[in-house]
């Protein structure tokens, strides 16, 4: 199969519905300990402030989950997993990786070393995961040293 065509440059690419489902998830807790916590009239003001708090604290996991992206500009990738975030030049990228059973995509680098971009991953959505490596593969290509292993 011929490489796909580059997109337009500025993309990004995440698991948009990963995303919509942990953020839906994390508010849908958030509001149930809120109402629980304003309903049960046994609750001291503490104990209110411990399920709101609690349900917070789920929230703002759920949202680190969904943090994930892959942003390809005129000047490099910048790859944003669950607690960092790498800035990279196109020529740094050597390969880009998505095997079958992978749970993202890797980015092999000029330096030996490899890095997840877990922004392109097949959980909820498959067909959508192949079609940006495939675009992104296409833009390393097009852009960077251009080798790319399926």
């Amino acid at each position: 199969m011929p490489p796909a065509a580059p997109p337009q440059l500025p993309v990004t690419f995440r698991p948009t519905r990963t995303r919509i489902v942990l953020l839906t998830l994390g508010a849908a807790l958030f509001a149930v300990l809120t109402v629980v916590s304003l309903t049960l009239g046994t609750l001291t003001a503490g104990d209110r402030a411990t399920f709101i708090g609690t349900g917070l604290l789920f929230f703002a996991a759920l949202a680190t989950l969904g943090r994930p992206k892959v942003v390809a500009t005129e000047d490099g990738v910048t790859v944003v997993n669950l607690a960092t975030s790498r800035r990279l030049e196109w020529a740094e990228i050597v390969r880009v990786n998505l095997r079958a059973g992978d749970a993202w995509v890797h980015l092999d680098l000029s330096d030996g070393t490899s890095l997840p971009a877990m922004g392109i991953q097949p959980g909820v959505a498959k067909q959508q995961a192949v079609a940006d490596a495939r675009a992104l593969r296409a833009l390393v290509e097009a852009r960077g040293t251009g080798r790319f292993a399926t």
